[in-house]
């Protein structure tokens, strides 16, 4: 059996290799093109180059992830270049995660969609695997169009309007082109994964013998990410009520394939303590970027300081735990006494929060590799040089089979997710929400947003939400930003909900714990305040390209604005 991941080791050395000239990038380097298209393996490995442009936030700033540049997280080690993100230093010259490299994967998918012609390999005909090799070859050019849609919207959720470049261009035309506006962006990547979903497979199994390839849930999930988008107050400023219908009945085309589960936290394998392939079988994933390899670098990255070769790394902020509510569904208040003197446990000892508070964050008094994590004032994971900040530590992708031993070390694989069916669930109850309300259905969307929010829930045995109006909105987006912690949501949500400017986001909050011997008391303490500009919704294209091509123009506020 054959597994892409062995493709994409040999794209990402072919990336290393070759240039940083994204949009001059010549992916047949080392072939003609001739020898580049007409074998079946040549073919394979081009499309496994497409897809080593894959996103993934195991920490893509240095090791910091982009939600240490949000209101969930602070980075320990404040040299960063994340922090370019909260102080201000951001700018068109000094930029931070501009996804500048998905142009690569788009010129890539193009030349290949050019290119590819499955004819040519029809002199394999008496081939005894002629038959599945051509099954294969056939979805090719739709996974190509996925990937080519997906990097497109990664950098339409960045810049707002970019170029939609669907074709190759010499190097005098792409220093010439023009951008497209952000909507026209997204109705373009919503029309190809309609089109795609069409022509793939539910499960990829119905084709070959590989996984980690794109399927028809991968594209429906794209276009009802995009779509959400493009709802959202940041590109639909009037509030276009059939935008929320397109993104409601997006989200209910995953839904409607019944293919897709939400099964009970304590049961899903995303959150298994076994980790590497395990996360695969988890009945919710719907797309990920597969690992190349074993590693134990995330682990030794973000390990509570005090730990053998931690290092800190993302830091959840109070901010984070305070939006976990408590077991009985109440809200957590610093004003309520009760809620402060159990904050995380009773006298006890049993949790007395929102189960996920456990899965995403290492409190004081959490158990770690068999220690007790202590972030109180002189505990022990408190008193290093890049020790937490905040009060907490990361656990979600955390996985304690992992050692950072050096003499019995543990490395594993670390796949990482892009669309879940708890994403899907949330697009679904906040664009049901806004286009109808909580409780309504409507022709192609027999679901309310209220039940959609209420699977999320169960889903953590937490209580079902009977909140309406403002505060059921309120609701749904603070269960986006629990579920989807640490996932790569949060940075983009606040900018497309416009909110990333108001005090409540940009006051960064920690814990000081105070006491020993289980004895504790808490304190919220303010730690910084994060710069805001709103130009900042937006990211700034890069000056060198503006200067190379004046049509572009630079986003309006940056330095060089036209």
């Amino acid at each position: 059996m054959r597994n892409i991941k062995q493709y994409m080791i040999a794209a990402c050395t072919l990336l290393a290799l070759n240039g940083c000239d994204y949009l001059d990038y010549d992916e047949t380097t080392g072939r003609t093109q001739e020898e580049a298209y007409s074998y079946f393996d040549n073919m394979n490995s081009l499309v496994a180059n497409i897809y080593s442009v894959l996103p993934v936030d195991f920490g893509r700033v240095s090791d910091a992830m982009m939600e240490s540049a949000t209101d969930n997280s602070v980075y320990t080690w404040e040299n960063n270049s994340i922090y370019y993100l909260t102080n201000g230093t951001w700018s068109p010259l000094k930029r931070v995660d501009d996804g500048w490299a998905f142009w690569t994967g788009i010129r890539s998918a193009n030349s290949f969609l050019e290119n590819y012609d499955p004819e040519v390999l029809k002199r394999f005909e008496y081939n005894e695997d002629y038959a599945d090799m051509m099954a294969k070859v056939s979805k090719f050019s739709y996974e190509v169009r996925f990937l080519r849609a997906f990097y497109l919207f990664e950098l339409a959720k960045r810049y707002g309007d970019i170029p939609l470049v669907t074709r190759t261009y010499t190097q005098e035309e792409i220093n010439s082109i023009e951008k497209t506006p952000f909507v026209e962006v997204i109705d373009y990547i919503a029309k190809e994964c309609s089109e795609i979903a069409l022509e793939l497979p539910a499960d990829q199994s119905e084709v070959r013998n590989e996984t980690g390839r794109v399927t028809k849930g991968a594209a429906l999930a794209l276009k009802s990410r995009a779509l959400l988008y493009a709802a959202s107050a940041l590109h639909n400023p009037d509030n276009d009520p059939t935008r929320w219908e397109a993104a409601a009945k997006a989200a209910y085309e995953v839904i409607a394939m019944g293919k897709y589960q939400l099964p009970k936290i304590t049961a899903d394998e995303l959150y298994s303590d076994k980790g590497g392939h395990e996360v695969l079988k988890s009945k919710q994933l719907i797309f990920e970027r597969r690992a190349t390899g074993k590693t134990n670098d995330f682990e030794s990255r973000n390990e509570p300081m005090g730990y053998e070769s931690a290092e800190g790394g993302n830091t959840p902020t109070q901010n984070l735990v305070d939006a976990y509510e408590l077991k009985d569904g109440t809200p957590f208040s610093w004003d309520n006494p009760v809620h402060v003197s159990n904050i995380y446990y009773d006298a006890e000892g049993k949790q007395t929060r929102d189960p996920r508070l456990y899965l995403n964050i290492l409190t004081n008094g959490a158990t770690w590799l068999k220690q007790t994590v202590e972030t109180f004032e002189g505990g022990k994971n408190k008193i290093l040089d890049g020790s937490t900040k905040t009060g907490y530590y990361l656990r979600k992708y955390m996985n304690p089979s992992v050692s950072l031993d050096p003499d019995k070390p543990n490395k594993l694989e670390h796949h990482y997710i892009l669309f879940r069916y708890a994403e899907i669930l949330l697009n679904y109850a906040e664009a049901m929400n806004e286009w109808k309300g909580p409780d309504a259905m409507a022709e192609g969307c027999p679901l309310t947003a209220r039940e959609a929010l209420n699977q999320v829930r169960n889903s953590a045995d937490m209580k079902a939400v009977t909140a309406t109006g403002t505060e059921f909105t309120e609701k749904v987006r603070n269960e986006r930003r629990i579920e989807l912690a640490f996932e790569g949501h949060r940075f983009y949500d606040i900018r497309r909900w416009k909110i990333a400017g108001t005090d409540e986001v940009r006051n960064i909050y920690g814990v000081k714990i105070t006491g020993s011997d289980g004895s504790f008391s808490y304190e919220k303490v303010l730690l910084r305040q994060m710069y805001w500009d709103d130009k900042m919704y937006l990211f700034p294209y890069p000056q060198n390209e503006v200067y190379m091509n004046p049509n572009l123009t630079q986003n309006p506020g940056w330095v060089g604005d036209k």
